[in-house]
């Protein structure tokens, strides 16, 4: 195995090991699924895909060189048809004939053939041709041949769409690092909403062991009552039905607990069993907002992702208006193998070659679509900043309604164990039943639980807050 391979394994590995040994913060939860969430890996992938196209479109600019192999069987060789030009050949070469003699003639006599002598040697050298012509069409290659060659194709001019398609291809890596930041940002915010679930799940586990614990002691008190005779048997039951239900509501609490427990592993990429050791409970202080960028939402990868859309489709147009553009290449072949090679076909061939669509009933339509998706993608790009820009005012309004929740719950969590304190003395005193305390027991439970409610509302809406300026990491320091 590489070094490399090991190094990625051990850091797998290691997290899963330490899971078990302490509490775990918020903070490493985010680390840990920053190297383990199955779908922040998806996006890395197809981010490195996106790169090495990147790559290979840089490369479009070199030339191609393939080998070139192929075997022909013809129906007959190819052949030359010599009975065409048979009568010229021969009436020609007849005629030559008749002029050399004459030629000959009068060098030596200083007159010219008689008109006989020309029609003899025109009849002798006629039939002479006639019968060595052939009077058949000789071959020029065999019926089949085998061919093994390298053919060169270098781009010279391509209507700039070398230039198109290695800009898409970088649009298309940027869209990959936004989509990573996207998927990234909205992984954490999927993971600080359980781990908030979780604090919210203790503080609750909490509150409901106190109220068993409060009910025990009364089914206690009320068993003395029983055997003193002040307490009639059935109100005492009445306490037992309520401590059975309150310990029902508590392992409730807890397998919800342990089902968040599970839904977290999934979100940070450990095994779905592994036993997180989160005991904290929801502790309540405000933290100040800043006041955000008036441009906030250039920050959120949504936004970014929109925009990116836009380059990218803006590439496509341009990629489309090139169509009707030539393309130019330098070529050349070089026969490598050439037994039984065709006399029509060189040894090596280099040229220029141009090819441009004069027509094409598809380009006009490729043009107007592009036109219509930079139009599509720009209007997708303002309806995400104006959807940012109305979450931000919802999410505000949310953290402000939240605190004041909190607010009014606490004091009534104040008021309520005074209650409690009260009615207790007076059970003791038998100024007051014990079902009285019963009910406030459990009126004091129901005011903590919409206290933990609130604060838990209140700790999500600043993660959403945070989330939609494209910080969601910032609740950890929050909870902290």
């Amino acid at each position: 195995m590489k070094p490399s391979s090991i190094l990625t394994a051990l850091l797998l590995v290691a997290p899963v090991a330490w899971l078990h040994a302490q509490e775990i913060s918020l903070d490493r939860c985010f680390g840990i699924a920053e190297s383990r969430n199955i779908l922040i890996r998806q996006t890395q992938v197809s981010l490195a895909a996106r790169q090495y196209n990147l790559a290979a479109e840089k490369m479009n600019y070199l030339p191609k060189l393939d080998a070139l192999a192929s075997y022909t069987y013809l129906s007959r060789p190819l052949e030359i048809n010599l009975q065409t030009v048979r009568n010229g050949i021969v009436e020609g070469s007849s005629q030559q004939a008749v002029n050399s003699a004459n030629n000959v003639f009068h060098e030596i006599t200083g007159t010219d053939l008689s008109q006989g002598a020309k029609d003899r040697i025109y009849n002798s050298s006629k039939d002479i041709i006639n019968a060595a012509y052939p009077d058949y069409n000789p071959p020029l290659s065999k019926q089949s041949y085998f061919l093994v060659g390298l053919a060169l194709r270098q781009p010279l001019f391509l209507g700039n769409r070398l230039n198109a398609a290695r800009n898409f291809a970088e649009s298309e890596v940027a869209s990959g690092r936004i989509n990573t930041e996207l998927v990234k940002k909205d992984v954490q915010y999927a993971i600080a909403a359980q781990y908030l679930r979780i604090l919210y799940l203790n503080s609750m586990l909490q509150s409901q062991d106190e109220v068993v614990d409060a009910l025990v002691k009364n089914d206690r008190y009320g068993e003395e009552l029983v055997k003193n005779q002040v307490l009639a048997p059935y109100q005492k039951s009445w306490t037992k039905v309520l401590l059975s239900q309150a310990r029902t509501a508590r392992n409730t609490l807890q397998s919800d607990k342990q089902n968040a427990i599970v839904e977290l592993n999934k979100l940070m990429g450990v095994p779905l069993d592994s036993a997180l050791v989160i005991t904290r409970q929801q502790t309540y202080h405000t933290m100040p907002l800043h006041t955000e960028d008036p441009q906030f939402w250039e920050h959120n990868p949504a936004y970014q992702l929109a925009q990116s859309k836009i380059a990218t489709a803006r590439v496509t147009e341009k990629i489309n208006k090139t169509i009707s553009l030539p393309n130019i290449f330098a070529v050349g072949n070089l026969n490598l193998y050439q037994n039984d090679l065709p006399v029509t076909m060189a040894p090596w061939m280099a040229g220029v070659e141009m090819q441009w669509n004069l027509y094409g009933s598809q380009s006009f339509k490729r043009k107007k679509a592009a036109q219509k998706l930079v139009e599509e993608v720009t209007l997708a790009e303002q309806n995400t900043r104006e959807s940012l820009q109305m979450q931000l005012v919802v999410a505000r309004n949310t953290i402000d309604a939240a605190q004041d929740e909190v607010n009014t719950m606490d004091s009534a969590r104040t008021d309520i164990a005074t209650t409690r304190r009260l009615m207790n003395e007076r059970v003791q005193n038998q100024l007051s039943s014990l079902k009285d305390l019963n009910e406030v027991v459990l009126m004091q439970a129901e005011v903590e639980k919409a206290y933990q409610t609130a604060v838990l509302g209140y700790y999500l809406a600043l993660a959403t807050y945070w989330n939609i300026t494209g910080s969601p990491q910032l609740i950890a320091e929050a909870i902290r």
